[in-house]
């Protein structure tokens, strides 16, 4: 899989191991994991697994997070991308399709979840021919869920995990990007 995708200031491509080192320094951020199990990467041999299993994703499922990188300064800001979920269930769902990112906290507000966004719906709906994109969030995130409200996603409901952590349900239909590319 040699995928490639650019944007205006983005360079999306698949992650390597070189890209530990910066993943790293994102993902021991509290901040970062917030909303995310509140569970911080304490040791870099997290994230080379992790680099791993998501290359183990782009074999098996054709797609997976891919490293996001700023053209400008050739930073690597988190990861973006569409995800099979085949590992889990996820609101009574599994075998879908499931769009996420994660940036770096110095990479915030500055628009690039909302640019790789676009980016990679067009790529799921116009390439991958998926009918159907599904995300989820924690309930405060609500930067996360603006982004994804912004790029045209529908909100379902609202669902508890296993902690009983409120969770937003997110969808976007194949025509729905259409619609929402119309609009915009």
């Amino acid at each position: 899989m040699d995928l490639i995708i650019e944007t205006p200031r983005l360079l999306l491509r698949k992650m390597r191991l070189e890209d530990a080192e910066a993943l790293f320094e994102m993902d021991k951020n509290p901040e970062v994991h917030k909303y995310l199990w509140q569970q911080p990467f304490t040791e870099i041999q997290e994230i080379e697994a992790y680099i791993e299993m998501v290359n183990n994703q782009y074999l098996t499922n054709k797609i997976g997070r891919f490293s996001t990188i700023l053209k400008e300064t050739n930073a690597l800001i988190g990861w973006t991308g569409i995800k099979y979920v085949n590992d889990h269930v996820e609101n009574g769902n599994t075998n879908f399709y499931d769009y996420g990112y994660r940036l770096n906290q110095k990479f915030w507000n500055k628009g690039y979840a909302t640019e790789a966004s676009k980016a990679w719906l067009e790529y799921g709906f116009n390439q991958m021919n998926i009918e159907e994109m599904n995300a989820y969030t924690h309930a405060e995130n609500g930067a996360s869920n603006r982004v994804l409200e912004k790029v045209g996603f529908t909100f379902i409901e609202n669902y508890p995990d296993k902690d009983g952590v409120i969770w937003k349900w997110w969808q976007m239909k194949n025509d729905g990007f259409y619609n929402f590319l119309n609009k915009s």
